[in-house]
Formats: structure tokens, sequence, C-alpha cells
């Protein structure tokens, strides 16, 4: 069930450590080659100090753009920000009127509609 329910979540956890594993991977590949290059010792201390400065420079400046981006219309849009979308109440006032307008029985049917989906 939790699988099911938060696989966009779980498919975007493994893409992101499936990145960051390729990141720190090949970067530890052109960090040993340019160290081969000048003939210096390969320090992993100086790799992880130099791998952790390029991806906070990239989640700087992507990451957290696109955090914003997602996150905030997210929130936004679950307030229920009038930027966002129109109110789920206003739609349901709609259809009750337009229902009153072609069905005799309309107070019957909305209330048997609110009664099976527990109208907020």
């Amino acid at each position: 069930m939790t699988l099911k329910k938060f696989g966009y979540a779980w498919i975007t956890l493994g893409l992101f450590a499936f990145s960051l594993l390729g990141h720190w991977l090949f970067g530890w590949l052109a960090y040993v080659d340019e160290q081969s290059l000048h003939q210096a010792p390969v320090v992993p201390g100086d790799y992880v100090i130099e791998m952790l400065r390029d991806t906070f420079e990239n989640w700087q400046s992507e990451f957290l753009q696109l955090l914003w981006q997602v996150g905030g219309l997210a929130f936004f849009l679950y307030v229920g920000s009038p930027q966002s979308k129109e109110s789920d109440d206003r739609h349901e006032a709609k259809l009750d009127a337009i229902l009153r307008r072609v069905d005799p029985d309309a107070a019957q049917t909305i209330g048997a509609i609110d009664a099976e989906y527990l109208r907020k």
C-alpha cells in the first residue's frame, strides 16, 4: 500500500540516489585522472571536499529552485490560493444550480449525492 500510495516519491528518490551516486562515482574517476595527470597523490579527503562543494553548487542553483517551484505550487494549491485554482465549493454550487434547472427532483438527487460522497 505504501509503495503504491507514494510511488512517485519512491521513483523520484530512486532517481535522485542513482544520479547522486553517478555524480560521485564519475567525479572520483575524474579526480583520480586529474591527480595522476599532475603527478599528485590521490587524497580521499580532498575529493570529498571538492565533491561536496560541487554537489551543493548544483543544489543551490537547480534543486532549490525546483523545490520552490514544485513545493510552493503544491502548498499554495493545497491551501486554496486564488491564484492556483477555482475552489471546489464554487464548482459544486454551479453544478447544483444546473441540476436544479434541469431536474424537478434535484433536491433529492443532490441529497443522495451528498450523502454518498460526504460533502465538505
